[in-house]
Parts: C-alpha cells; structure tokens; sequence
C-alpha cells in the first residue's frame, strides 16, 4: 500500500495490529460484495455486530466496553474501512463519533452505561439529528424544538440526511429548548420506537448508495428528563461532535484516495496495448506520479494533525484543514483513476467511479468544503464571512 514516506514505520504493535485486522476484514468480508450493494444501493447489515466485536465503533474513547486505543489506530481503522466504500466508514463513524461521543463526553452515567455498551457492541445503532431540511450549513437556525411538560420534553421537528436513521434504535437529537428565555440548543437520547418518531429513508441516490440515510420526523415526541445530555448546552455539543466525526473523514478520505491509486497502478502494470503495458507511457506516468504525490501531501497532514490531537492541542479549524483538503485530493484523484481504467473503470468491478461517486457525498457532508474555506478564512483573517 502506497506509503510512500514511510509513515508507518512509526506505528505501534497495536496501531500496526488494528490497521492489519480492519484491513483484512474488509479483504474478506465487504470488498467481494460491496460492488453488489452500491449498486441496489444496500449496506450489509449483517456485518453491524460483526463490526462491533471487532472494535470498530469509537475505539479511542476510555471505559464502558471502549479500548481506549491511541488516535492514529483510530484513523488508520477509518482509512481502511473507507478504502473500501465511504458507507462502510460512514455507518462506524456516526456509530462512534456521533453518537458514542456526546454520551460519553456528555451524558450522565445512567445513559453511558445504557448505551456506551450495547452501541460499542454494535448491538444497538445509533445515529446524529442535526441537519434539517431547511437548514443545512447553517445549523444554529434549527426549528427542531423542544418543551417542557410534567416530566420531560415534547420535541417537534425534522432531520434529514441522517446516516443510519432507519436501522437506527436511538437518535441524538439536537433542538432549541424553548421552556428557557435564550432557547439554548440541548441534546436529547430519543428511542425510534417512542410515539411520534418517524425515520423515513431516503432513495434514489446517486452516492453513498452501500449506506442507509434517511429522516427523522418528530411529532410530539416524549422524551423524559433523563433521556436530556446533561453535560452539554449551546452549539458546543453538535459542534463538537462534529469535529471528532471530521478528524475521521480526514483519515478516511486517505483511505478512499490510495484504494483508488492501488487499482490504477495495478491497472496500468496488467493493461497491455500497443504491445505492452500501459503503464510503460509517460502520460500514465506522470498521473501515478501526481496521484502519490498529492496522497503523500495528504498523509502528512493527517499524520501531525492525529499528533496535535493526541497532545490536546488539536483545535477545530485544524481539523476544517484537513478534512477540506483531503477530500477535495480524494475526489480529484479517483477520478484520474478512473480515467486510468478507461471503459473498464464505469463499472463496479473496479473501485475508482464508485469511490468518486461517494466522496461527493463526503465533500459536502459534515460542513461542505466551501463552509470550510469560509472557516479558515475567518481563522486567518478574523472577520467571519458568513454572519
């Protein structure tokens, strides 16, 4: 696999170990399929506990069943679960990141000890109610609201474009609560089978098809007042999840990107016309060369970004950064890979369009990249662009 610096020469026996098992996992049990799924547009479900006694759901986060494992294993397990399909890497990611973490890091101890287990386990599945129809980029302008009754709230709203809502058991929901004269933004553990919930899925996509995505409508929604995160109140506890999520894609995007140069240079050793292989012309050269080089660029970011992060010096638009960049290089190079492959490479037996067609999904999801050169503008520049 492309490591073209040696990177990895610095990794532990165990981030080596978990790198290995997430790679051979997917070798076995996903990639002669995953082909299959995208195009009915399926995730295999089945893999879901399978996924979880392996370790795959938030394994850097400490207690409750979790290993506590560093931050590079982390995102090499992200890299090779995306460099196989982002829908793999997206159902772990929402499991871990979005729904473990604000548990972890702001439930109380009744809710991580319901729920840390059995999501680590992957016996239940999680997923993160942020986005709503109306409000995508801008999400402090939720309508999703919530108010106090006798013994709890009532929430009404919609989410859409959640990863995971309609196999999901529980949902974070975040939503303005209005029983308070500033309508703080609170989160809320609601259960899919309370009254009221719906989590329509969505079809007919384009991208991301090996990944289930749905809604999630709430028509007076009970919730009692223990199922309220008590640890968190404002756009600090969405916002924060999201920066654990994106830390991820930064890795994953990697993944997706040298899965894609791995196929073409294969592709361009094997291919012979002309009487020999294709790989022998400088045009396709010079695109292999390109393609390690800016995957390269890419891992290093990664690499001292894992670094700040495991120093806790990591600050979120670090992570705008590398997410903007690593996906944009991603979505940039699987489609040279994909010209690489010439006809062959429109069809699902070979991995680059199917990995482009996903990561236009990734490029806009979890802040698109234009939020985050707007993020680093207001970084570098101190005026924000969008207020």
């Amino acid at each position: 696999m492309l490591d073209y610096l040696d990177l990895e020469a610095e990794l532990t026996d165990e981030e080596r170990l978990i790198r290995d098992t997430a790679r051979e996992f997917v070798d076995e049990q996903v990639r002669p399929d995953i082909g299959d799924h995208f195009e009915n547009g399926t995730f295999p479900k089945e893999l879901i506990p399978k996924m979880g006694e392996m370790g795959f759901y938030a394994p850097n986060l400490e207690g409750y069943g979790s290993p506590n494992v560093s931050e590079t294993a982390y995102g090499l397990l992200m890299q090779e679960l995306e460099a196989c399909d982002s829908g793999l890497r997206s159902m772990a990611s929402v499991q871990g990141a979005l729904v473990m973490y604000p548990i972890h890091a702001y439930g109380s101890e009744e809710q991580k000890e319901e729920w840390l287990p059995k999501l680590g386990a992957g016996e239940a599945v999680g997923c993160f109610g942020l986005t709503e129809p109306e409000h995508g980029s801008n999400p402090t302008a939720m309508e999703t609201y919530a108010e106090r009754d006798a013994d709890g709230y009532v929430l009404n709203g919609s989410k859409t474009w959640i990863t995971n809502s309609p196999i999901a058991d529980v949902a974070i929901v975040w939503a303005r609560d209005r029983s308070s004269d500033d309508t703080p933004v609170r989160g809320f553990l609601v259960e899919t089978d309370r009254d009221g919930v719906s989590t329509n899925k969505i079809t007919e996509k384009l991208s991301l098809r090996a990944s289930i995505t749905g809604e999630i409508g709430l028509n007076d929604v009970h919730v009692p007042e223990e199922n309220v995160l008590p640890g968190v109140s404002g756009m600090k506890g969405p916002l924060s999840c999201l920066t654990q999520a994106r830390f991820g894609i930064a890795w994953g995007a990697v993944g997706a990107a040298r899965n894609c140069f791995e196929t073409a240079r294969q592709y361009a050793t094997d291919r012979e016309q002309f009487g020999g292989p294709i790989g022998r012309f400088q045009l396709q050269q010079q695109k292999l060369a390109e393609m390690a080089t800016q995957i390269t660029l890419a891992q290093l970011l990664i690499h001292r970004l894992t670094e700040l992060k495991e120093r806790g010096e990591l600050r979120p638009q670090h992570v705008s950064m590398a997410k903007r960049n690593n996906v944009r290089m991603a979505r940039d190079q699987s489609r040279v890979a994909r010209e690489m492959l010439g006809g062959n490479g429109i069809t699902t037996d070979y991995s680059p369009m199917r990995h482009m067609a996903n990561l236009e999904t990734v490029y806009t999801y979890e802040g698109t990249h234009d939020i985050h050169t707007l993020i680093l503008g207001e970084d570098l520049t101190g005026i924000a662009a969008y207020e």
